[in-house]
């Protein structure tokens, strides 16, 4: 029997793996700049946890996540996302308080049941932070700005920040009143999903793409005409922040993302590579949920950031971004004695750190050359038995097409330069 990757997965190749690294690596970079600790969390979860946190009425737990019952009857969920776990462990293990500023962040595997699409997978990675302990606006803007030199870092383009406020718990029972007087006469209109929105939590209706709610949506009130004022001072004093910074931003009054912990500051930055579903990053203000988990009343900001997304618009703008998918040194020997030379020095090269490798099936001296290029080695040494005679090497310049010849004591500092 042959046997396939699952639907809605996928093996990520090492040729495609070198443009992760370099993804991961700029996020671990710029979130350690921030001042952001890693966290890692088991990949499944009690049910509960998500279906309090993100709201049981929401596409992704009604329909969306993979759950199943343990040996004991246990309910576990592999994890849609992660605020839910980093908060769970957050309060588990004492790492948050209103006196501290606790700063996190995590890069990992995602699991839905969702349409496979461009960049959406059924497991699938984020990367993201969290940031516990202020409500002050300054956190906003901060958390915005470093997703945005993220991108910055990575050279992408045409990607723009879209943002918004929620309101809290105070105002928002309004805005959900306007919505639902707006929607009322409107609901057959609906499509079937929206139509279920309707009585459990009409903000989600604001969510859909679907192009026969889309014509409704567009002329629904915005949740900017009900703020309290608190919220409002609130919201102008992060748009007042990102116009310092100098990003490049738009206010979208029908944005309020698909989790129903969110309040406040909402914000996605979105791609015109990637169709209808074009958010490659996405975020908020949670103030509320360490409070709903058993924690205090801790405010909480945060995004995360779909590696999928940034894959594929990566590889769709032919992005000069520089990865390491070649090595340093390949040694072709041609004999017996001097493949065991080679190997002394191949183990000489890699102690050293020289990135190396050489033939073991004993090819032609032209498939060896071929094989250092398919490697994409820069230099290829080749030690045959006149090279052993002589006691010089021929390290050849696999970029330059030039060679010289070159001691066997002078190998190593010459490729350490």
């Amino acid at each position: 029997m042959k046997y396939t990757v699952q639907r809605g997965t996928k093996d990520i190749l090492p040729d495609e793996v070198s443009v992760w690294q370099v993804i991961e690596k700029t996020c671990r970079k710029l979130f350690e700049l921030y001042n952001y600790k890693e966290i890692r969390t088991p990949i499944f979860e009690a049910t509960d946890l998500f279906s309090r946190s993100i709201g049981s009425t929401t596409d992704i737990v009604s329909k969306e996540m993979y759950t199943f019952p343990d040996r004991k009857g246990r309910s576990l969920t592999l994890r849609p996302e992660e605020t839910a776990p980093v908060v769970r462990a957050g309060i588990e293990h004492n790492l948050l308080s209103k006196d501290n500023v606790t700063k996190l962040y995590y890069i990992g595997p995602m699991f839905r049941y969702e349409r496979p699409q461009a960049g959406r997978q059924r497991q699938f990675h984020q990367a993201g932070i969290e940031v516990f302990g202020s409500d002050d606006p300054l956190v906003d803007v901060e958390v915005i700005l470093l997703a945005e030199q993220i991108f910055n870092r990575l050279m992408l383009r045409d990607l723009e920040v879209d943002l918004n406020s929620v309101g809290c718990k105070e105002c928002r029972p309004e805005f959900t009143k306007r919505l639902k007087d707006y929607f009322k006469d409107k609901i057959k209109d609906l499509c079937e999903e929206c139509r279920k929105r309707f009585d459990f939590n009409p903000l989600r209706i604001l969510d859909c793409k679907e192009p026969s709610c889309q014509k409704y949506i567009e002329k629904a009130p915005a949740s900017s005409e009900t703020l309290c004022l608190d919220c409002k001072i609130h919201f102008e004093k992060v748009i007042e922040g990102i116009k310092v910074s100098g990003i490049k931003y738009k206010i979208n009054n029908r944005l309020v993302r698909g989790l129903d912990y969110y309040t406040r500051t909402t914000f996605e930055v979105v791609s015109k590579q990637l169709g209808a579903q074009n958010a490659v990053c996405g975020g908020g203000r949670y103030d509320t949920l360490v409070e709903e988990l058993g924690g205090g009343p801790i405010p909480a900001m945060g995004f995360a950031i779909g590696l999928e997304r940034l894959v594929e618009i990566i590889k769709t703008q032919n992005s000069k971004l520089k990865t390491q998918n070649g090595i340093l040194l390949y040694i072709v020997t041609l004999g017996e004695e001097a493949k065991k030379i080679g190997f002394d020095l191949l183990i000489k090269a890699r102690k050293a750190g020289i990135s190396s490798d050489m033939d073991y099936l004993g090819k032609s001296l032209s498939s060896q050359l071929k094989a250092a290029d398919r490697q994409k080695a820069r230099y290829a040494l080749i030690i045959g038995e006149e090279e052993i005679k002589k006691s010089k090497y021929i390290l050849r310049d696999m970029k330059l097409a030039s060679q010289t010849e070159i001691p066997p004591s002078e190998i190593i500092s010459k490729l350490q330069d």
